[in-house]
């Protein structure tokens, strides 16, 4: 495995950061990539926290793009959904369309809480990708980790709005839900006992893609038992990533 670091994917502000773990394989073969954004509230957290699931694949001949992106209270929405389109679009460009860094196939997106939310954002709301030329039912496919579905809390916090409201407007996944005539594949993971109300919200996006009659073989839901992400970093008793092999299996699936 090769670690690249502190990769430069924009100009605009210093959060536009990424790190690269590339496995052996890509030396000589397409390899599947997944570009992965942090959880945090989209107010903390770093590209740097999610060792154990960017090991794990790139062990397994899938490389990892973690990025971080502009988060408040700097930020102004949508300028963190404007990052990960960005980061994006440079993996395309730089990974898919250049032999620099090694051979790559398939993109896959994905993120965990505030980074589910986004990557949910990049999958429903197409106006983000179709920026740089991308499809979002063109990619390999998405994996929503626990994100939230309806406004994000911080964002009304941060606009003076009780957090704990469920709004669907424009900012929310929900929203865009059903503008699309096709979709990538799609895994949705969520635990038994996620935040407050995430495991409601989350049964209700898989409804509301069954009532637009998606395809429902391209989408999955992976229910866990315990806490709000508490798998991200954890390993099994034999000291396998858990959120590693739940994300190499769905990658191996639709790759």
């Amino acid at each position: 495995m090769r670690t690249i670091c502190d990769i430069k994917y924009g100009e605009t502000n210093s959060a536009e950061l990424l790190d690269l773990y590339l496995p052996d394989e890509a030396e000589n073969e397409k390899v599947p990539v997944l570009l992965y954004f942090h959880g945090g509230g989209i107010e903390n957290g770093s590209r740097k926290h999610v060792p154990a699931l960017c090991e794990h694949l790139a062990s397994k001949g899938i490389a990892v793009a973690s990025a971080d992106y502009i988060m408040f209270p700097e930020a102004k929405y949508p300028e963190y959904i404007e990052d990960c389109a960005l980061a994006l679009a440079w993996v395309k460009e730089n990974l898919l369309e250049s032999d620099k860094y090694g051979k790559f196939g398939k993109i896959f997106v994905g993120g965990s809480s505030a980074g589910g939310y986004l990557s949910m954002m990049l999958c429903f709301d197409g106006k983000y990708l179709a920026k740089y030329g991308i499809d979002p039912a063109s990619l390999g496919g998405f994996i929503h980790d626990a994100g939230q579905p309806t406004a994000h809390f911080n964002y009304l916090k941060y606009n003076g709005i009780d957090s704990r409201r469920i709004i669907v407007d424009e900012t929310a996944p929900l929203y865009h839900m059903g503008t699309a005539e096709k979709l990538a594949p799609m895994l949705f993971i969520v635990s038994d006992n996620d935040m407050e109300n995430r495991y409601e919200q989350t049964t209700l996006v898989m409804s509301t893609l069954r009532h637009f009659r998606y395809d429902e073989s391209k989408i999955k839901l992976k229910i866990m038992h315990g806490t709000h992400c508490h798998y991200v970093n954890q390993k099994d008793e034999d000291g396998v990533s858990v959120f590693g092999k739940i994300c190499e299996d769905f990658i191996r699936e639709f790759d």
